[in-house]
């Protein structure tokens, strides 16, 4: 599932019928698939957002407490 994610992330005109296939061989369904490619292309299209239009994070973000 992960490097079918990354595979989507990185390289999306590389996709083809064959990956679908591998997720297949481990058990997900057609529904998990929806998901997994979902949540991949929702994650890489609000980075893509984010980084266009210049947001940074925020001070606070990634701040460990005590």
């Amino acid at each position: 599932m992960l490097d079918f994610a990354a595979k989507l992330t990185r390289t999306p005109q590389r996709m083809e019928a064959a990956d679908i296939e591998a997720l297949r061989s481990h058990g997900f369904d057609d529904l998990a698939i929806h998901d997994i490619v979902v949540v991949a292309s929702y994650y890489a299209f609000v980075n893509r957002v984010a980084d266009g239009l210049g947001v940074e994070l925020e001070p606070t973000w990634g701040a460990q407490k005590p």
